[in-house]
């Protein structure tokens, strides 16, 4: 069994770009393949992850013509593992990156990939059996509550009444919350209400209109995910109440960025839980190869505020998120 070096780090695109075409690459007579195996763009997030790792294989297969990168989607788990078959029996992988749709279904699929000697990295979404991976890469779900909260904290002066939407019942969406009532809990801000809405616009807009309906007085929203921010602001916006000081989301989606960058005093900060974190991926993987810059363990990008002042630094425009 492999060994793992645990640690965490904090990491940006433009940081492994850098690392990899200032590198001198090794081995330039030798072709490597790094097989990407990510969700399709089912939805807008989803749809940011597939941008951002095809403009990584362009940047990569631009800058080493040795390294080939097969992206491949999947609309499903079972669609996935049919993938992963399918790039193993067809390619000699040196190395696999994956956003598994489900950790259960992947892990035996990846871990028979693995035995081949292919390099594991898993992003986001982790495997049930964490030591068959070489490199893992996600975002800080506690710390995109937590930061939230802390600044929601700070604007209410420490008190006041809010109400929140939850995503699925996913460790991402227990982690996120977890970060903001632990900052939320220890101030004199009260919770209203927090019930579901499923990372879904419509739903988010369905559930903030019960709750305009069930709370006379409400001084802030958070709704957890940028999808579901856009269904909370188009219920405030026609129930016509203007009690709400702020409505909060996260993710950095594209829309909601530029709302930041304008200065929407009800929407001034987001937090990023970037797709383009798998871009961060296939950077550090092909740096096994191509930077001589071995990478292994656990990575953890950091959750900053998403301010008017650093905006432009989480904005990408050709993104479809």
């Amino acid at each position: 069994m492999k060994t793992r070096k645990k640690g965490t780090a904090l990491l940006s695109a433009a940081i492994i770009v850098g690392t990899l075409t200032g590198a001198t690459a090794q081995a330039q007579d030798k072709e490597f393949t790094i097989a990407v195996s990510i969700p399709a763009a089912t939805h807008g997030w989803t749809g940011g992850v597939v941008f951002h790792a095809q403009e990584a294989e362009k940047q990569i297969e631009a800058a080493y013509p040795n390294i080939d990168v097969i992206v491949s989607t999947a609309s499903s788990a079972t669609a996935q593992v049919s993938s992963l078959e399918d790039l193993s029996a067809t390619n000699t992988l040196d190395a696999l990156v994956i956003l598994p749709f489900t950790s259960e279904e992947l892990t035996g699929p990846v871990e028979q990939v693995a035995s081949n000697g292919t390099f594991i990295t898993v992003v986001d979404r982790g495997l049930s059996d964490p030591s068959i991976q070489d490199l893992y890469v996600a975002g800080d779900n506690i710390a995109v509550g937590a930061n939230t909260a802390e600044w929601l904290v700070e604007k209410l002066g420490g008190e006041g009444e809010i109400v929140v939407l939850r995503g699925i019942p996913t460790v991402i969406d227990d982690e996120r919350i977890q970060g903001f009532r632990d900052v939320i809990d220890q101030s004199g801000i009260e919770i209203l209400d927090i019930q579901y809405a499923n990372w879904n616009q419509d739903e988010a807009f369905t559930l903030m209109q019960d709750y305009l309906a069930k709370y006379p007085n409400i001084d802030a929203v958070w709704a957890n995910d940028d999808d579901m921010l856009l269904g909370v602001i188009e219920a405030v916006d026609q129930a016509g109440r203007t009690d709400i000081k702020y409505a909060l989301g996260g993710n950095g989606m594209k829309q909601v960025i530029e709302m930041v960058m304008a200065g929407d005093e009800r929407t001034p900060i987001s937090t990023p839980y970037p797709p383009s974190m798998i871009a961060s991926a296939i950077y550090m993987t092909a740096a096994q190869f191509a930077g001589q810059a071995p990478m292994r363990g656990s990575f953890k990008l950091d959750a900053p505020l998403i301010t008017p002042e650093n905006a432009e630094q989480f904005y990408f425009p050709g993104s479809p998120f």
